[in-house]
C-alpha cells in the first residue's frame, strides 16, 4: 500500500445537480448524495476510497452553500467529524474558482500541500488499481507537474471530452498536448484507434503552490479577485464570489499550462452522467435488468428499474429506464435516456417544484416530508435531530395542527412554554411563529397540518410553513 504524507489533501468537487438522472437529482438533493449503489451516498463512497491511503482529517469538500449542512450530516454518518472540511460557495462558478477556493484555504493550512481533485459523484471499479495510480499522481505532483488522470478508453464514447498525450513523463504517464471537446462517434473511433487519447475524468493532482503560480500566469484576474475576496474576511458573500469568472479548470488552466501531464487509467471509473452509464456500470440479472426497489417483472430484458416508494409492474418491454420517485416517474428508451435533461428545463420554465427538491427535504435542523396539498390544505411530517429546534411561521387566515408521534419537546408559543409528549396535539390560529425544541434523545416525529392561508414551500425559512 502506498506510504502517503501528510501534505496530501484530497479535495472533492460536489457542486452540480445532476439533472441527468432525474427525477432522483433534484437541485436542493443532487446527485452525489443520493445512494445509487450500495448503502453509500456517492459523495460517502467517494471518500471511504480514499481512506485506505489518506488520513479523512484532511479531506475537504467544496460544495454549494445549500448543500452544506446535508454533506456535512454524511460525513458524520461515516464517523468522519464535518467542522473545518467544507467550503461552501454562495454561488457556483464552475471548476476553476472551486479549485482555486480551496487552492487558497489548503494554502494557509500547509503552503507545501500536495491537493488531489475529484468529483464527488464519480464511481469506480477496481480500486486497488485506483489506488496504485493515485500514488503515482502523488509522485508526478511532487515534481511539480499538473496530472490529469487520463481513463483509458475500452470503447468509442462519444459522451466524454478527450485528452491527447505525447512522450513520456514518468510514472507510466504521458505530456499532456491537448482537450478535445466531446467528440462524433468517427472521431471516438479515430481517437480509440489512435492509442493516446484517453477519456478526461476530471480528476487532478498538483502542488497548491503549483496551480496557484499557474493561475498568477494565466488568470491573474481571478487569482486577485480571490485574494480580495479572502482579504475581506471569512464569510463570503454572493456579489463578491459572482466577480470570479465562471470557468471550468480544463479551460481556465489546463489547456494552457506547459507543466500538464495524463496519468492513463483503467481502474472501472464512470462519472455516471446518464441512467444508461448507471445501468452500465451495474451487476445485471438473467435478463440483463437491473432492478432495485418494489418490482415485479414478466418477459421484461435489458432494462433499469428503479423504484422508491410504489410497486412496479413490467410486462412485455426492453431496452427502457423506469425510474418512480414518491412525485415523478421517469420512463426511456434507454439508450437515450441523457435526454431527461431537455425535460427537466421544460420542468423548470414551467416552474415545478420537481426540478428543485423531493417531497422529503433535508434541512440543517431535521427534515420535512410533504404527505398531502391542496389550494387549501397542506400535511407535513416532521423530524427534529436532538438538540435541535424547528420554527412555523402562521399567517392572520391559517389554522394549524400540530400533533406529536414520537418524541419530548418544547412548544413556546404566545410568549408561554408548554412540554410536548406522544400524542400531545395542538392548534393555533392567527399570525405569529411556533417554536418547537426537540428535548429528547431522538428524533421528535410531529404531523403538521395547515387549513387556509397562504401555503408555503417546504423549502422556506427555519420551519416548513
Amino acid at each position: 500500500m502506498a506510504d502517503f504524507s501528510d501534505s496530501v489533501f484530497p479535495v472533492l468537487l460536489a457542486g452540480g445537480s445532476g439533472t441527468r438522472l432525474w427525477p432522483v437529482s433534484r437541485e436542493l438533493y443532487p446527485k452525489q448524495l443520493v445512494k445509487f449503489i450500495g448503502s453509500d451516498s456517492m459523495i460517502q463512497a467517494t471518500v471511504k476510497r480514499l481512506l485506505p491511503v489518506l488520513d479523512a482529517h484532511r479531506v475537504r469538500i467544496v460544495c454549494g452553500r445549500q448543500h452544506a449542512h446535508e454533506i456535512a450530516r454524511h460525513l458524520g454518518d461515516i464517523g468522519i467529524p464535518p467542522d473545518g472540511k467544507i467550503y461552501a460557495e454562495p454561488s457556483g462558478r464552475n471548476t476553476a474558482p472551486a479549485i482555486l477556493l480551496a487552492a487558497f484555504q489548503v494554502r494557509h493550512i500547509n503552503p507545501e500541500a500536495v491537493m488531489c481533485i475529484f468529483p464527488a459523484d464519480h464511481v469506480i471499479a477496481d480500486n486497488t488499481a485506483f489506488l496504485d495510480r493515485l500514488a503515482a499522481a502523488v509522485r508526478l505532483a511532487g515534481q511539480d507537474y499538473i496530472v490529469t488522470f487520463g481513463i483509458t478508453p475500452n470503447y468509442p464514447e462519444t459522451g466524454y471530452g478527450y485528452v491527447e498525450g505525447e512522450g513520456a513523463a514518468g510514472e507510466g504517464a504521458l505530456k499532456l498536448k491537448r482537450f478535445v471537446e466531446k467528440p462524433d462517434a468517427e472521431t471516438a473511433r479515430s481517437y480509440l484507434d489512435a492509442g493516446n487519447f484517453f477519456w478526461n475524468s476530471g480528476m487532478f493532482a498538483f502542488k497548491v503552490a503549483v496551480i496557484l503560480d499557474e493561475f498568477r500566469r494565466h488568470r491573474p484576474g481571478m487569482l486577485d479577485t480571490m485574494e480580495e475576496i479572502f482579504d475581506s474576511g471569512p464569510d463570503i458573500s454572493v456579489e463578491d464570489y459572482n466577480r470570479l469568472e465562471d470557468i471550468s479548470i480544463d479551460y481556465a488552466i489546463m489547456e494552457k499550462t506547459a507543466r500538464g501531464v495524463v496519468l492513463p487509467s483503467s481502474f472501472g471509473w464512470s462519472d455516471i452522467g446518464s441512467w444508461k452509464a448507471l445501468y452500465d456500470f451495474l451487476p445485471k440479472d438473467a435478463e440483463q435488468n437491473v432492478i432495485d426497489g418494489d418490482v415485479i417483472t414478466q418477459e421484461t430484458r435489458n432494462c433499469f428499474i428503479s423504484g422508491f416508494e410504489r410497486l412496479i409492474a413490467t410486462n412485455r418491454v426492453s431496452d427502457l429506464v423506469i425510474v418512480e420517485t414518491p412525485d415523478s416517474i421517469f420512463v426511456s428508451d434507454i439508450d437515450r435516456s441523457r435526454d431527461v435533461k431537455s425535460i427537466v428545463q421544460k420542468l423548470k420554465q414551467r416552474n415545478r417544484r420537481e426540478t428543485r427538491l423531493h417531497r422529503k427535504v433535508f434541512h440543517p435542523w431535521g427534515t420535512s416530508t410533504l404527505l398531502d396539498e391542496n389550494k387549501n390544505c397542506r400535511i407535513e411530517r416532521v423530524e427534529v435531530y436532538p438538540g435541535s429546534s424547528w420554527r412555523s411561521a402562521r399567517t392572520a387566515d391559517a389554522t394549524q395542527h400540530l400533533t406529536v408521534v414520537r418524541g419530548t419537546a418544547e412548544l413556546v408559543a404566545g410568549g408561554k412554554t408548554t412540554p410536548l409528549t406522544e400524542n400531545d396535539a395542538h392548534s393555533f390560529a392567527g399570525e405569529g411563529r411556533i417554536h418547537i425544541e426537540n428535548t429528547g434523545g431522538e428524533r421528535l416525529q410531529l404531523v403538521c397540518v395547515q387549513i387556509g392561508g397562504v401555503i408555503a414551500d417546504s423549502t422556506g425559512g427555519a420551519g416548513s410553513f
